[in-house]
């Protein structure tokens, strides 16, 4: 037969303070030299006993927004709390639960209900300005103004007014509410707009690529012409090129670009080889006065660069003691690759002991050469 529990004064009575003090003495004095079955037993029945208790503290916080029966499960959780944490040196159970208790609901309403995250001197503020504004309501038959609450509550009236506006991240209204009947537009339909730009991000930064792909020459054309607006005769005179010819260079510039877009493998950019419009590169080497002259003539790319650094070699091995001369008149285009044949070919004149000077250089290529290093070796 099952053994009969011992009762806990008080529990048939009412659940006044005097009870639960009792109740809560006798529950520690019986717990403390108890099985684990028989505490666990002890524990139960002293939360039981004190349910109504619990439950009276979350009526206090009715009416704010959150369904009772949310905050009596948190009322509930925070006896528990109380009832384990007890110790009856440190004063009366019923003071200490309600404490407990009603700082478990505070902190319920503080980090589960609000929609928008706001400081907590805001929250509570909030809840004060809240009843506060329901009290003179309807003392004064009339809304209170801020000041007159921050009369009554003892703080500055901005406090006031940021409470309130903060008030309104308590339950924020959905952006897909509807603004009238059905059918009507949402309430996120009225605030912004499609940003236009959003779109052509994609496209800017798959252009910004596919440009890095094509030869330094084509890139400086399409700065020159869709960045700064040039003419292609402006283009033409800079680059020392006829106008047809950057016509031409755009055009099929444009085209790849358009299918590189198109397309998930960009097409392949032809190369020095399959551009019959254009002169070829070449080196010629004469011995004119006691000097050996490199006359270069066509753009010097990275399609081209070897056949310069090749030819600039020949003539700095023929000078002997002559100084070599590199006639750049008839380069229009310098890229990177040609200056680092130019800086190799300075350097093997070094070594060689041969004097190497640069001459005719149009003003675009002059410019290169000069940022780069280079001025040192032009006439």
């Amino acid at each position: 037969m099952r053994a009969r529990q011992q009762e806990l004064p008080g529990q048939k009575t009412s659940d006044g303070l005097d009870d639960l003090d009792a109740a809560a003495l006798a529950y520690a004095e019986k717990a403390e030299g108890a099985t684990e079955s028989a505490r666990a037993a002890l524990r139960e029945e002293l939360t039981r006993m004190c349910l109504p208790f619990a439950g009276r503290l979350a009526r206090r916080y009715r009416g704010r927004g959150e369904s009772f029966e949310d905050i009596e499960q948190v009322a509930r959780l925070g006896l528990v709390k109380a009832v384990d944490r007890y110790d009856p040196e440190r004063g009366s159970f019923t003071a200490y639960a309600v404490i407990t208790i009603s700082g478990e609901i505070k902190r319920h309403f503080r980090d589960k209900t609000w929609g928008v995250h706001v400081p907590r001197r805001l929250q509570d503020l909030s809840l004060e300005v809240g009843h506060a504004m329901m009290v003179m309501t309807s003392m004064l038959s009339r809304t209170p103004t801020a000041a007159e609450i921050a009369e009554r509550l003892d703080v500055d009236v901005d406090a006031v007014l940021e409470a309130m506006e903060s008030s309104a991240g308590y339950a924020p209204s959905s952006l897909n509410a509807p603004m009238g009947g059905e059918g009507a537009a949402e309430f996120g339909d009225l605030i912004g707009d499609l940003d236009g730009d959003l779109e052509l991000v994609d496209d800017k930064v798959t252009v910004a690529d596919l440009l890095m792909r094509l030869p330094v020459r084509e890139r400086r054309m399409l700065a020159l012409r869709f960045y700064g607006n040039r003419t292609q005769a402006e283009i033409a005179a800079e680059l020392g090129i006829s106008q047809m010819h950057v016509s031409r260079l755009l055009t099929r510039a444009l085209t790849w670009l358009r299918e590189a877009m198109l397309s998930d493998t960009p097409p392949r950019w032809e190369g020095a080889e399959a551009r019959p419009e254009r002169s070829p590169m070449e080196v010629l080497t004469t011995r004119e006065g006691g000097m050996v002259i490199a006359r270069v003539r066509g753009e010097v790319d990275r399609d081209t660069a070897e056949r310069l650094r090749l030819g600039l070699r020949r003539a700095i091995s023929l000078a002997g003691d002559s100084p070599v001369v590199v006639d750049l008149s008839g380069v229009p285009l310098l890229d990177a690759a040609g200056i680092a044949v130019l800086v190799d070919a300075a350097s093997a004149a070094s070594v060689a002991d041969v004097r190497l000077r640069l001459a005719g250089a149009q003003p675009y290529v002059s410019g290169i050469l000069t940022v780069t290093g280079l001025a040192n070796l032009m006439e």
